[in-house]
């Protein structure tokens, strides 16, 4: 069940003072239809005709309390770096205000506050200073920055000759070295390496166990739920869930589907209308069904649980050389786990038609949530021919005592002696 909008984190508990207040903010921004200059001056006395208004932000209300950390999440275009920009102070909103305490540091997009002409070095003291700090300060905390980076060497290089990474590393080192009583972090951190990556997820928690305030926006879902004690899921510039984590994950993926089912028919649609495909054998893979262990077709799951997958495929002739496979992925696409009776060793033979091929399984130790079952038909010894990229959404069902894509559940746990 969602919560109201601004209301403030999901627990009962003393949830401190408000260090970030956005109140019934509303942000838009003009799209020009005009595509020169001269088009422009000769319809800027004529009408709107050639402009239009688009709402990145409608009504937002939210109350950020210190030493919470809230995940923004939603679709691409639903408005959450607009609204970390506003926290941020660096877009006004259009109607409504946004009220902060205490020193705020923003880390968003690539290369924001570096001027590409300065040295890493200078652009060091530049970014302190504007949040701020003294040049003492800053003297202080240059060490422990170009460290935290790992770019010494460069770090007296124009950053205009900086890779995306290394931008970043700078820009976050920068910001949580400034001693930031807020911290804004946007999609910048995907950007790094993995050991950068898990430094800065260290360094997060270490601002949490601070007491420190930190607002995240990310597409990395599972991020969200590990790091999170909030998040804020926006679609088309307006709160559509603000809760605990897991319960804002699970909304927001309900959504993916509904939108990515919708994708996926255009998408089968195009390809069978397009006359200049490129000529495949005519083998289709039609339907994916998951059966429980007492055979009833299924789509919802204990971890763990035995089933089988019933692949129905039809291939234009017979054939002694028919290769089926189904595979499980996020529904973001990540694939998880796959087989196929090619790799299970077995040469399946078809006759004209459809048929129905059933794989089963020892036990789908998937983690709670949402996945997504693709069936494919490929020949022994060439590729893939078709593949149903959704042919089944799967619920995998459990309890909030686990979080990630491996379903091992927790038994018991104690304390006792170090080192036994």
């Amino acid at each position: 069940m969602s919560r109201s909008p601004g209301a403030g984190p999901p627990d009962d508990t003393d949830p401190g003072p408000v260090v970030v207040a956005v109140e019934h903010v509303s942000k838009k921004f003009v799209i020009r239809r005009d595509k020169s200059l001269k088009e422009r001056l000769v319809n800027a006395a004529r009408s709107r005709r050639h402009r239009e208004d688009f709402w990145a932000l409608r009504d937002v209300d939210l109350r950020i309390h210190a030493g919470t950390t809230v995940g923004l999440i939603g679709p691409n275009g639903s408005g959450k770096s607009t609204l970390l920009k506003t926290i941020g102070g660096i877009l006004q909103p259009t109607t409504g205000q946004v009220r902060r305490r205490g020193r705020l540091a923003a880390l968003l997009e690539l290369g924001a506050g570096f001027h590409p002409d300065l040295t890493g070095r200078e652009n060091v003291y530049l970014n302190a200073a504007i949040l701020g700090l003294s040049r003492a300060q800053t003297d202080s905390f240059f060490d422990a920055i170009v460290e935290f980076s790992g770019i010494p060497e460069f770090v007296d290089t124009q950053v205009k000759f900086y890779s995306s990474g290394m931008y970043v590393r700078l820009a976050f080192a920068v910001a949580v070295h400034v001693d930031p009583d807020v911290l804004l972090v946007d999609e910048v951190l995907a950007v790094g390496d993995e050991p950068f990556q898990r430094r800065c997820l260290d360094r997060i928690r270490t601002f949490q166990a601070e007491g420190r305030t930190i607002v995240l926006v990310t597409h990395a879902l599972d991020q969200v739920v590990d790091v999170c004690d909030r998040a804020v899921v926006l679609e088309h510039g307006r709160v559509a869930f603000d809760g605990a984590p897991a319960d804002a994950t699970r909304f927001l993926r309900g959504e993916y589907v509904v939108a990515d089912e919708a994708h996926l028919e255009r998408e089968r649609q195009r390809a069978t209308s397009d006359s200049d495909a490129p000529p495949l054998s005519g083998a289709r893979v039609h339907a994916v069904r998951l059966l429980d262990s007492s055979g009833r077709p299924v789509d919802h799951l204990a971890p763990g649980s035995p089933a089988c997958f019933d692949v129905d495929v039809e291939v234009p002739e017979a054939t002694a050389d028919l290769v089926v496979g189904v595979g499980l992925a996020t529904l973001a696409g990540q694939g998880l786990w796959g087989t196929n009776t090619k790799l299970m060793g077995r040469r399946l033979a078809a006759p004209a038609g459809r048929s129905s091929v059933r794989i089963e399984i020892e036990g789908l130790h998937a983690g709670p949530g949402q996945y997504e079952v693709h069936g494919a038909v490929a020949s022994w010894r060439g590729p893939e021919v078709d593949r149903l990229a959704r042919g089944l959404v799967l619920t995998v069902d459990g309890g909030d005592e686990t979080i990630g894509v491996l379903g091992v559940r927790p038994l018991a746990a104690s304390i006792g002696p170090a080192g036994g």
